[in-house]
């Protein structure tokens, strides 16, 4: 589990057959079998050497993430190690599991800070999209500003802090980026369509007042 919050920046190199992840900035503890969020996927430490570290990488992993293409090129990803206990929770709950890609729509730069407009690949997600919520983009817990055509488009504000201690400032118009919604939308939307007379797979998509009235949510 993971909050967000970035520790550390590294760089890709591709192995063989394991990633290779190379420390640039702050090296932070840890030890062979845990949990680094990396670009905000959960991967598991396999090799450790000097400020470099390996994990495997499954091929539904680099074809559904930005890593596959990263990894060719070594370009830079955000590090964040696995929560403890007694940490503070300075982010939100961020699991590490991609939901989808999403696109740089837009990159405006204003006196204080960066908006950044967010396009996803797949529309199915934009119900995550809540203004003034929670979203994970390539691991940085991030705050939404507004959102257009139901949620598939989102921009998030960026302060200067969280944009030179991370690879936004990498980023521009059309590049992809790693998308995980806000854990606590999935579980409400997964209780609300809970019912064991109901058939999952015929399920509506959208979930309305009258649907809420018929199933008992809204008298």
């Amino acid at each position: 589990m993971f909050t967000g919050i970035v520790q550390a920046i590294g760089k890709l190199k591709k192995g063989n057959p394991l990633l290779i992840i190379e420390i640039l900035d702050q090296p932070f503890d840890m030890q062979i079998g845990d949990s680094i969020a990396v670009d905000g996927i959960c991967l598991t430490v396999k090799e450790i050497s000097n400020n470099q570290f390996k994990v495997d990488v499954s091929e539904e992993t680099l074809k559904k993430t930005t890593l596959g293409e990263k990894s060719n090129i070594n370009q830079i990803v955000n590090l964040e190690p696995a929560l403890r206990i007694s940490d503070r929770l300075g982010g939100h709950i961020v699991s590490g599991h991609i939901d989808g890609l999403g696109k740089v729509e837009n990159i405006e730069k204003l006196e204080k800070s960066w908006l950044l407009s967010i396009k996803w690949q797949n529309k199915k997600f934009s119900k995550y999209i809540v203004d003034k919520g929670s979203i994970c983009v390539n691991g940085i817990s991030l705050t939404i500003a507004k959102s257009e055509n139901e949620g598939e488009i989102f921009t998030i504000a960026i302060i200067p802090h969280t944009w030179e201690n991370t690879n936004l400032k990498n980023l521009a118009i059309g590049d992809s980026v790693n998308l995980e919604g806000d854990a606590l939308i999935k579980y409400v939307e997964k209780l609300l369509k809970f019912n064991k007379n109901i058939d999952l797979e015929n399920f509506p998509q959208e979930i309305s007042s009258n649907w809420l009235k018929e199933n008992g949510w809204n008298k």
